[in-house]
């Protein structure tokens, strides 16, 4: 019997070859991006879940308090002191490392030099992840103070080979480190990365703050594993209660959250989860499933509307003992056999495009052929597609009356559900239009982010780690560089101006408050010229100068600094900073140095000649860009021949922040684009199947004089009836998910009235194109060859 139907269904698709083909291309494509999302969504969520045991790896965090003790914010650097008090306090915690470093820093052989990410850690990094070791034994690896593990990839880049036990490579062309492992590298959807891991004992060997580890300096990184975690709570109750037991110049609390759950799950509100990327995910799932629906009503519409040539079929059947039950194995069978070639091409479509869309954005997404799990969801996908797609044709033709289709006095307007299909057809074009309207205020949103005044000059401002000689030859390098006239001003700070994350507690000044002691300020440290080089906009007082010898104490203040410190007056004010006395001598306006999102928070900005690390270059405009960076290229490689030459663009790097939201932006456009496709063919072959039952009807009309554009009016109408209601459905609810949308960030754009009359006005240009030629070829037939079989 299933040879049987198989062969009917074949025949069908067959004789049927433009339904067939838009069928199958229509599913296909709909297919091809289901997956396509699906494969993102999966990337997502298995986000730091590749480690043995994920569910037993905890990051350590910090809950912020006030000095009333409520929870103000929360972070992921837990306080320097508090890796050392759990191990010593916790017994349920089985293993805890502290992580510092994370810095691009030159790892080198004696024949080649690079720059890759380093890291630091206690020995027990390697029970907490337990890493893949391709050689080395992971129970000694860090043991010694001068070891070091690297991963696959640097090894390979070092030596052209992960044989490298025992072999010696130098660091920061200052220390020879000894190879004791080389691990695997990691997936692409790991949050802690890293080039190269050396000891703790190191770190603390070539920095002394490291050896005295501050309770209220959050410089570090703290991972712990839990054998087992249903004892969280009890580890909890424990942890919260080390910092203010062993630190009371502040009040914070500490606990223990699965980093497995820190990427979907990472926003916090009162010290509890509240979300974070999980809300994309789930608008990724709806969109992929929503995409695939329209596709399977597709065929559903295409299946339905051809439902008078099936009808005698039907009736035949029936009356020679065919059971309904057989009829809809039938139809079935064949919504089956479309789909199977539909997913082929899907398959292909997506292993073809998989490299564009990584490269889109900016992912690695691997497909894991002999991953069951991938198997698994490719033939669910192509189960429930089959079966949504032609369940209900199935349903709809097996249940004709067969007496009736026989004698011919079933009219067409009962045979086929004209409101059914309208509904579809609605349903499509509304889901269009919002993910048209959708995609239209993601790119509003982001260009109002990205056009709004970020506080400093970000167009000609460049970026250098301040390495190897750069660090004692600064003056030279700028000196020198001024005079190349590559560019007008050049200033070190210690951190990025697009990065800044130098919390601290404990700044004081006069008629503070007693909960002033809580507030957190941030700080950059940097030199003479700052204002000259960034372009930050001074609100009141001046830059740091060399005509002031006692500058070298002196602070800047953010103007939301000097509201929460509630200074009148604060030029010439004395302040308190880590024990030093410093003068306020100027105010800046607020600049973003976190995520654009948000408003600026209290920031001071003091001067220091110790603290180096980055470079700031104003461009010279006169020149060309290309021009600028060879002249300062060519002075570095003479100044500091061992390091390669890094120039950053801030703007680049700014606008890496709106990343989460490009990815956003740029899914919304495409599978929007693919989605509006979808429905078009759709109505194609909706269109077709019209035109060609009216075939008679048209004739007669062209006989009686009517016009062309008469027929066309006459066959186009009602399918933009259609598109019009969609727009009534669709642009109601894209208003209301849109605005919900647009409530998570502080600055934010409207849904304009000029959105919702382009994603109109675009979606019915696209029907009345794709109906209006398919009328067009009907209104232009000859009515001779409609007729003449009269």
């Amino acid at each position: 019997m299933f040879r049987l139907n198989l062969k009917i269904a074949l025949r069908n698709l067959w004789r049927n070859k433009t339904s067939s083909v838009i069928n199958i291309i229509g599913l296909a494509v709909g297919l091809s991006a289901c997956l396509l999302l699906l494969l993102y969504v999966n990337y997502e969520m298995n986000f730091d879940r590749h480690f043995k045991d994920a569910d037993k790896i905890y990051q350590v965090m910090t809950n912020f308090q006030d000095a009333t003790g409520k929870i103000t914010s929360t972070g992921g650097s837990p306080g320097n002191g508090i890796a050392m008090a759990i191990k010593a306090k916790v017994p349920e915690v089985d293993a805890i490392t502290r992580m510092g470093g994370g810095d691009e820093s030159l790892i080198a052989n004696q024949q080649r030099v690079f720059k890759r990410t380093d890291l630091f850690a206690d020995p027990d990094i390697l029970k907490v992840f337990n890493y893949e070791f391709i050689v080395g034994n992971p129970s000694s690896a860090l043991d010694a103070p001068n070891a070091i593990v690297l991963t696959e990839n640097t090894a390979k880049l070092l030596f052209g080979t992960t044989d490298v036990l025992n072999k010696t490579v130098r660091y920061k062309n200052a220390w020879d480190l000894k190879v004791t492992g080389v691990i695997k590298d990691f997936p692409a959807n790991t949050s802690i990365r890293f080039d190269y891991l050396m000891p703790w004992t190191f770190f603390e060997s070539i920095n002394d703050y490291v050896k005295h580890p501050g309770w209220g300096d959050f410089s570090f990184l703290a991972m712990a594993r839990v054998d087992d975690p249903t004892k969280i709570d009890l580890i909890n109750s424990k942890v919260r209660k080390l910092f203010n037991e062993n630190y009371t110049a502040q009040k914070n609390e500490n606990f223990l959250f699965p980093i497995s759950d820190m990427h979907l799950h990472g926003e916090f509100l009162n010290g509890k989860s509240i979300g974070g990327e999980i809300e994309r995910i789930y608008l990724f799932i709806a969109l992929a499933f929503g995409i695939l629906l329209v596709a399977c009503i597709n065929f559903m519409n295409m299946a339905t509307a051809k439902s008078e040539r099936r009808a005698k079929e039907v009736g035949i059947k029936k009356t020679i003992g065919a059971t309904r039950s057989s009829l809809v194995t039938q139809f079935l069978t064949e919504a089956m056999v479309l789909t199977v070639v539909a997913v082929l091409i899907a398959i292909a479509m997506v292993e073809l495009s998989l490299p564009m869309f990584n490269n889109l954005l900016g992912i690695d997404i691997v497909i894991g052929y002999t991953n069951t799990g991938y198997w698994f969801g490719v033939i669910t996908v192509a189960l429930l597609t089959g079966l949504l797609s032609g369940a209900y044709p199935a349903l709809f033709l097996s249940s004709f009356n067969p007496i009736q289709i026989l004698k011919k006095k079933t009219a067409r307007a009962k045979l086929i559900p004209v409101n059914l299909r309208q509904v579809l057809v609605v349903g499509q074009f509304c889901f269009a239009i919002i993910l048209i309207i959708a995609t239209l205020v993601i790119y509003r949103q982001m260009q109002y982010i990205k056009n709004k005044p970020v506080g400093y000059n970000i167009n000609l401002l460049a970026e250098m780690p301040q390495d190897g000689e750069l660090s004692g030859k600064f003056e030279l390098f700028k000196e020198q560089v001024l005079k190349t006239g590559a560019v007008t001003a050049v200033n070190e700070s210690s951190q990025s101006m697009t990065r800044v994350g130098n919390w601290f507690y404990g700044f004081q000044w006069p008629g503070m408050e007693e909960k002033g002691k809580e507030i957190v300020f941030n700080r950059l440290q940097t030199q003479y010229d700052f204002v000259k080089t960034s372009g930050v906009e001074m609100l009141a007082g001046r830059d740091f100068s060399r005509d002031f010898a006692s500058d070298t104490a002196a602070i800047l203040l953010s103007s939301t600094a000097v509201k929460v410190m509630k200074l009148k007056n604060p030029i010439g004010t004395m302040v308190n900073l880590f024990g030093n006395q410093l003068k306020v001598i100027g105010v800046f306006k607020d600049f973003i140095w976190d995520s654009p999102y948000r408003s600026g928070r209290q920031m001071v900005i003091n001067f220091s000649k110790r603290e180096g690390g980055n470079i700031n270059m104003q461009l010279n405009p006169a020149n060309s860009l290309s021009k600028n960076i060879e002249l300062i290229s060519g002075l570095v490689k003479n100044i500091n021949p061992e390091y390669p030459v890094e120039i950053r663009f801030v703007n680049d790097l700014y606008s890496k922040k709106m990343q989460s939201e490009r990815i956003l932006g740029v899914l919304a456009n495409l599978f929007g684009g693919i989605a509006i496709l979808i429905s078009c063919m759709g109505l194609y072959g909706l269109v077709a199947y019209s035109a060609e039952q009216r075939t008679k009807e048209f004739g007669v009309r062209r006989v009686l004089g009517a016009s062309v554009g008469n027929i066309m009016e006459l066959l186009s109408l009602s399918f933009l009836k259609m598109v019009f209601f969609a727009a009534c459905i669709g642009v109601p609810l894209a208003y209301y998910l849109m605005n919900k949308w647009l409530t998570n960030f502080e600055f934010r754009t409207t849904v304009s009235l000029s959105i919702i009359l382009a994603a109109i006005a675009g979606t019915a240009a696209v029907a009345f194109l794709t109906v209006g030629f398919q009328a067009y070829k009907a209104a232009k037939a000859n009515p001779v060859e409609a007729l003449k079989y009269e």
